[in-house]
């Protein structure tokens, strides 16, 4: 069974080069390699969505030449990448609060999603400037705004409601988590939409992530039984 959204906690860029003696954005070059990896092993695999964490809400405290060098590469990626991600038909998707990105940054994703929105295969979804307890409060508080209006019952908000509010509300919940550089925690990420997620960990940090990493993470998902919280008869 192929699952049809896998998310990624892209962690250890940092950890990778300082095992290694380079400055940390020497970690985040080499991580856009495998970004650019895993996006063309999702597509040929027939996953439909993919989802990578690449910047939190947390990340604008790191120091800011770290943050500054991230958003050049942010967008040079989405400018360099745009051809092969065209030629794969690829579809690129954002969530997060895509307003506190720098305008460059800002600029260039809408160019890229312009230039790929008659795409389709994989979708690929960037989560920037996201954090997963951000998003449900913004979702409470439009929900509350509606209520106010007198667009929506209290009685009637339901998990369905509350999923329609939410950044993610055109895609599905992800069905395979995979979080690299062996860390056993959820970092803030897609609080809501993985409740089921199957987790997937592997101690490679983020720049050593391979093809076949994601393939055996897939071979894996594969080969588990999923109950939602029911039994098998």
């Amino acid at each position: 069974m192929l699952p049809t959204h896998v998310a990624i906690i892209m962690d250890g860029n940092g950890r990778w080069a300082k095992q290694r003696h380079l400055p940390r954005v020497e970690g985040h070059r080499h991580g856009v390699e495998s970004v650019r990896a895993v996006v063309r092993a999702a597509g040929e695999a027939g996953v439909k969505y993919l989802t990578l964490y690449a910047f939190s809400v947390e990340n604008w405290n790191r120091p800011k030449d770290e943050v500054d060098t991230l958003m050049k590469y942010l967008a040079r990626f989405l400018k360099s990448e745009l051809a092969e991600l065209n030629r794969n038909h690829v579809k690129l998707e954002v969530i997060g609060q895509i307003y506190r990105l720098p305008e460059f940054v800002q600029e260039q994703l809408k160019k890229t999603q312009t230039a790929l929105a008659k795409n389709n295969g994989l979708t690929l979804i960037l989560a920037l400037s996201y954090g997963g307890r951000t998003e449900v409060v913004e979702a409470v508080r439009d929900i509350a705004a509606k209520v106010k209006q007198g667009n929506i019952e209290p009685a009637e908000i339901n998990e369905k409601v509350i999923s329609e509010h939410l950044y993610t509300h055109h895609f599905p919940d992800p069905d395979l988590l995979i979080r690299t550089a062996g860390e056993m925690r959820i970092s803030n990420f897609l609080l809501w939409q993985i409740s089921y997620s199957e987790l997937w960990i592997t101690e490679k940090c983020w720049p050593e992530f391979e093809i076949e990493d994601f393939h055996q993470a897939i071979r894996d998902f594969a080969s588990r039984e999923r109950r939602f919280g029911g039994i098998k008869l």
